[in-house]
C-alpha cells in the first residue's frame, strides 16, 4: 500500500495537470516548506521540516535538509555525549524525499510560499552555499540549533526579519519540557530519562519564535503570517498547501503532556513498602528476604548512584546546557553507588559495613 501511496504521490507531483501555476517569466523558482510528521524512533518524535525549491525552467526539484547525521563519522559518539555534535545541510530531490518518509510511514505537507521573486532567488543561492562542503556542517543543539530553526531562520532572513518581528515576545504558555513530554509520551523509559535529565533551562517559558523549535510549529506559524502583496495590500504567505504523503494508522501527536506524577508515586511507595516489609523479614531471621532485600537495595542504589553521577557529568563535562543545575541531583546522588558494596556487607554480617551504609542510606 505505501509503494503505491508514493507512486500516486510522485505522479500528482509531475503530471503537467496538476503542477503549481506557471510562474511569471522573472519568476522562475517555486519554493515549498515541507512539514514531515513523527515517526517511530526517539530522534524522530519531534518531526522534521525541509526545504524544496522547483526550478520551473530548468525542471529541476532540490530539497535541502538540515537534519542530516551519521553515527558512522570519525568521533561522532564522543561529540554526541559531549553535546557538540556536527549535523549538515544535504541536498536530494523531491522523489527520493517523498519516497524515504512514505517509508518511513511519515506524513509530508507541502506549503507553497508566496515569496517574492528576489526573495526566492536569494534562498535558493544562500541554501546553494550552505550545502557546499566547507558550509554545511554546524553544531546542532537539539533545542537552540536544529533543523527546523535553521530553516526558521533562513527563511526569516529573506523575509527581512518579519518572521522574528511577528513572533519573538509572543507568549505560548510552553517550555521546553512540556513539548518533550508531550512527544516522548508514547515511550515511557524514554520520557522518564528525559524528564529526569532536563535542568531548570528547559522550565523557562517561550515565546513563539523559539516554539519554532518544533517543524509543526514553524508549519502552524507560516500558515498564519500576512506579508506585503504585489497590490500594496497583504496576502497569506501560504498560496497553497496539499498533504504529499499522508502516514498509515499512525495516531496524533499529544496535545498535551500526560499526567503521571500520581503514577510515579505509587510505584516509589510501592518499592518502599517493599524494601520494608523485606527489611522487616530479614529481622526476623528469613534467609530469602534477605537476600530479596539486597539485591532490591543494591538495585535501586546503583540505579541512583549512576543518574547521579550522569546528571553530575552531564553538568560539569558537556555542552548539553538544558541539563545543567539539574535539581534532580538532590534525589539521584552519586554516593548511592556506595551502597551497592556496603548493603550487601552489611547483610553478610560485616560489622564495618553496617554504620557507614545505615548513615549513607540516610543520606541518600
Amino acid at each position: 500500500m505505501r509503494a503505491i501511496a508514493v507512486i500516486a504521490t510522485l505522479l500528482l507531483l509531475l503530471c503537467p495537470g496538476q503542477a503549481p501555476a506557471q510562474q511569471q517569466d522573472d519568476d522562475p523558482l517555486t519554493v515549498y516548506l515541507l512539514t514531515m510528521g513523527s515517526g517511530d524512533l526517539v530522534w524522530e518524535k519531534y518531526g522534521h521540516n525541509a526545504l524544496w525549491i522547483r526550478d520551473n525552467a530548468s525542471g529541476t526539484d532540490r530539497v535541502y535538509n538540515y537534519g542530516v547525521f551519521d553515527f558512522e563519522s570519525p568521533g561522532y559518539w564522543g561529540r554526541f555525549i559531549r553535546g557538540d555534535w556536527l549535523y549538515e545541510l544535504a541536498v536530494s530531490d523531491i522523489d527520493l524525499t517523498l519516497y524515504q518518509y512514505a517509508y518511513l510511514n511519515r506524513t509530508v505537507i507541502a506549503q507553497e510560499l508566496a515569496l517574492t521573486p528576489q526573495q526566492k532567488s536569494e534562498l535558493a543561492e544562500f541554501l546553494e552555499w550552505n550545502a557546499l562542503p566547507q558550509n554545511k556542517e554546524y553544531l546542532y543543539d537539539y533545542f537552540w540549533d536544529n533543523c527546523s530553526t535553521r530553516l526558521r531562520d533562513v527563511l526569516n532572513m529573506v523575509m527581512g526579519g518579519q518572521l522574528r518581528r511577528d513572533t519573538e515576545g509572543e507568549p505560548t504558555g510552553t517550555t521546553f519540557r512540556w513539548h518533550s513530554r508531550r512527544l516522548m509520551a508514547d515511550m515511557p523509559v524514554v520520557y522518564t530519562a528525559l524528564n529526569a535529565g532536563l535542568g531548570p533551562e528547559a522550565d523557562q517559558p517561550i515565546d513563539a519564535w523559539e516554539e519554532m523549535f518544533l517543524p509543526e510549529k514553524l508549519y502552524e506559524r507560516i500558515r498564519e503570517m500576512q506579508v506585503p502583496g504585489a497590490d500594496g495590500g497583504t496576502q497569506p504567505l501560504v498560496s497553497s498547501e496539499r498533504v504529499l504523503y499522508e502516514a498509515e494508522g499512525r495516531s496524533p501527536d499529544r496535545a498535551t503532556p500526560p499526567a503521571w506524577i500520581p503514577g510515579y508515586l505509587v510505584i516509589g511507595g510501592l518499592l518502599a513498602a517493599l524494601l520494608a516489609g523485606l527489611a522487616s523479614a530479614t529481622r526476623q531471621g528469613s534467609r530469602a528476604a534477605r537476600v530479596g532485600f539486597g539485591v532490591l537495595a543494591s538495585a535501586w542504589a546503583l540505579l541512583i548512584g549512576i543518574g547521579g553521577l550522569l546528571l553530575v557529568g552531564l553538568w560539569a563535562f558537556t555542552s548539553h546546557t538544558a541539563a545543567h543545575r539539574n535539581e534532580n541531583l538532590l534525589q539521584f546522588d552519586p554516593l548511592a553507588i556506595a551502597l551497592v558494596l556496603l548493603i550487601p556487607a552489611a547483610l553478610l554480617g560485616a560489622r564495618w559495613a553496617r554504620r557507614p551504609a545505615y548513615l549513607l542510606a540516610l543520606a541518600v
